[in-house]
């Protein structure tokens, strides 16, 4: 292929990634913005792999096709609550192609490279490879957290900021070795600060709680595209710099969304929690939840729903782990069709990754039109008859508005707590992601639905169908 063509095939999956981007931000055109990505990106593979600089097509094959085989078996095998595990391991995977990438390019060099372009050139490598050791071990650890592998609590070693500020000034150190010393005798600095990398993002991604996860893991997704741009540096392709260029971007305002939406600094989440703003441990002041939990069975629940004008679903990670959401699909149907005004509110971290309630919800063909973001529906609860909390915790905790001293102080919340009653599904008592204790689950108008959410759901599902008439027009009154 001509470079006029390959010139012409990149423009045009550039164009395409924009428009994925630009589709995958709203959830009726989430599905055309998923195919303009694979589309753009069949486009760039294809002109990349029929260019002249490739010739090796038989080692080229086979390593792709066992890749692909791989990799669509084991995407197909993963469940939705495992997909934020999923592109935690992906970013592992970039990070460490940018390191290999890097390592390789500088023990071949171009001899075309001389004065000034190669000092850049050794700039891009050394960048490329702090950047996606970084991301590679760092995702490694939001893998492990997410897993429940490694405890979600912060790490939190005497000291840590000034180990890594201590790591960077080797980093900075080594890299002026590296600078300074002729081919390929600079490869020792080089893999000394690429294990001192790696240290760094186990450090800094250790040291950041539960709480701030879906952060860590939208921020990771930025360093990889950043790794990805300095590995086109490195590699002289324009169509992987600006890819890696829109991947680093997007991921690092979607992860500054994010801190303002949990009331998070975002320099102290990336720095790995630094400062006030990070998941920090409960002062000893700290507010206890008074009062008894009620307990409530499936049939009251169902005679709540019947009963009710307006209901508000607020699910979390349960309902993704029960895989209830066609049930409570099911259960919006039946109750719009008896002329009750039902919606969904959604946090903006609620889940382990970002839109992962939306998708949920998308796959059990809940309308769009009735899911909406927190800061939509908060002011909504006041009005609302019932509110259906399947599997939330953090994201529906009062403490964060009612207590200063708590953990997720000043994190914006669903406030559930206002509606006349409140239905939480939960196996058990336990504390959310973050490990805070619920005062909701005390308060006069909950009542808590102990068990799986999808045997639950699925009662309640049974229990509607079964029951004749409507009852709607009957108008709950908060206890």
């Amino acid at each position: 292929m001509s470079n006029s063509l390959i010139t012409v095939a990149y423009i045009a999956a550039i164009a395409l990634f924009i428009l994925s981007l630009g589709g995958l931000s709203n959830q009726e055109s989430a599905r055309k913005g998923n195919v303009y990505g694979i589309v753009g990106m069949l486009l760039a593979f294809g002109a990349t792999a029929l260019s002249s600089q490739v010739t090796g097509y038989g080692i080229l094959i086979s390593v792709i096709v066992p890749g692909a085989i791989i990799g669509a078996i084991l995407a197909s095998r993963v469940a939705m609550t495992s997909m934020p595990e999923l592109v935690a391991m992906l970013h592992s995977f970039v990070g460490l192609a940018a390191v290999l990438v890097g390592i390789g390019n500088y023990l071949s060099p171009d001899p075309a490279l001389v004065g000034t372009e190669e000092t850049i050139h050794l700039i891009e490598i050394y960048v490329g490879v702090f950047i996606g050791a970084v991301t590679f071990t760092g995702s490694i650890i939001a893998f492990g957290k997410l897993r429940a592998i490694i405890s979600s609590k912060p790490l939190m070693l005497p000291a840590r900021h000034f180990l890594n500020l201590g790591m960077l000034i080797a980093t900075l150190w080594l890299g002026f070795q590296f600078m300074t010393t002729e081919v390929p005798h600079g490869l020792q600095p080089l893999l000394i600060m690429t294990g001192i990398a790696c240290v760094l993002g186990l450090h800094l991604v250790a040291g950041i709680g539960g709480a701030d996860m879906p952060v860590v893991i939208s921020m990771l997704n930025s360093y990889s595209g950043w790794a990805a741009a300095a590995a086109g540096f490195m590699l002289s392709n324009d169509l992987l710099i600006v890819t890696g260029a829109l991947v680093g971007s997007s991921g690092a305002i979607l992860s500054y969304i994010m801190c303002r939406a949990m009331n998070r600094s975002f320099i102290s989440v990336i720095l790995g929690g630094f400062g006030e703003g990070a998941s920090k441990p409960a002062a000893k002041g700290e507010q206890q939840p008074a009062g008894e939990a009620k307990a409530t069975t499936v049939e009251e629940t169902a005679e709540l729903l019947r009963n009710a004008r307006s209901v508000i679903i607020t699910p979390g990670y349960g309902m993704a782990v029960a895989q209830a959401q066609h049930a409570v699909s099911e259960i919006t149907k039946i109750l719009r069709d008896r002329k009750v005004n039902v919606r969904f509110g959604i946090h903006p971290v609620a889940g382990r990754l970002p839109g992962h309630m939306n998708v949920l919800l998308a796959e059990a063909n809940v309308p769009y039109d009735i899911v909406l973001e927190m800061d939509e529906i908060n002011e909504d609860f006041p009005e609302t008859d019932v509110v259906l909390v399947i599997g939330a915790n953090d994201t529906v905790n009062p403490s964060a508005l009612e207590d200063p001293s708590s953990p997720i102080a000043g994190m914006p919340v669903l406030e559930v707590w206002k509606a006349a009653n409140v239905v939480v599904m939960k196996r058990s008592m336990a504390s959310g992601y973050a490990g805070v204790d619920n005062p909701l689950f005390y308060k006069e108008n909950t009542q808590m639905l102990f068990g799986d959410a999808k045997k639950n759901v699925d009662s309640i599902l049974v229990s509607l169908r079964e029951s004749k008439g409507t009852s709607a027009d009957k108008v709950l009154v908060a206890s």
